[in-house]
């Protein structure tokens, strides 16, 4: 089992570059589990036909607890798609909401009744706290990639999340792999995302253009992997997908 954490600034397009390649490895037959670590519960929408589905904490404040039907729910191409969900807004912590939807996805062993061939953990990188920082130290994931465009504060965040994560390393935790960038198309932004590989002492290992055809196949409530299968855009999404897989089987990712 293939255990990736993917992380990145709010808004930088990580949870579309998760569900995206979610997408195409379920398409290249592997059974993948994607987990969304973020309050906003939108991880997985473009695998659901743009429906929400029910958070893990959600679902335990109302129903007191909970089966794996409860929280797992099968989405386009047989993604399994769970949303870890956070507190209510002003009360409590959100890192906390991450901590208690692991725990319990191991109390129910979600993990040896559908034996996922990948798992993808899509967490917010903004702040690396305690909770968000579980995929990493918890043992749960064992490589991490940060997805950045070359705006500021993009950068500024993947900087963040990359000492972190090298600080765990350090501890025998999950290994930074390096840099998905993910371009938004402002001047000089390649130079810029390769400055700040070169900073962090890593890699930028894919650089996803713009493309129209992310935004029209958001529209629709999916991934472009299944609106638009002949796509360009699709087979960059494999692609980023089979350097994936190869930098978890121990290969270096170009």
């Amino acid at each position: 089992m293939e255990k990736i954490a993917i992380y990145g600034k709010g808004g930088i397009g990580k949870s579309t570059t998760v569900s995206n390649v979610a997408a195409a490895m379920a398409s290249m037959g592997l059974t993948v589990l994607q987990i969304g670590c973020d309050p906003k519960a939108d991880s997985t929408r473009n695998l659901t036909g743009g429906v929400p589905i029910p958070t893990v904490l959600d679902t335990l404040r109302k129903k007191g607890d909970a089966e794996l039907d409860d929280l797992v729910v099968k989405g386009a191409g047989g993604v399994l798609c769970v949303e870890s969900g956070g507190p209510i807004p002003g009360v409590g912590c959100a890192g906390r909401g991450i901590i208690t939807a692991f725990e319990k996805l191991e109390e129910l062993d979600a993990y040896e009744a559908f034996q996922p061939d990948v798992v993808l953990y899509d967490v917010l990188g903004d702040v690396v706290c305690g909770g968000f920082a579980m995929p990493i130290r918890g043992g749960y994931a064992d490589e991490v990639y940060i997805v950045t465009s070359g705006e500021m504060m993009s950068l500024y965040a993947a900087t963040n999340i990359a000492h972190a994560v090298k600080g765990f390393g350090k501890r025998g935790y999950a290994m930074l792999r390096g840099l998905i960038f993910n371009a938004k198309n402002i001047e000089g932004e390649e130079e810029l995302v390769s400055r700040a590989a070169g900073e962090i002492e890593t890699a930028v290992i894919y650089h996803l253009p713009r493309d129209p055809a992310v935004q029209q196949a958001e529209a629709m409530g999916k991934t472009v992997v299944e609106a638009f299968p002949a796509s360009s855009m699709t087979e960059h999404y494999k692609s980023l997908a089979l350097l994936l897989l190869e930098g978890a089987d121990g290969g270096e990712g170009k």
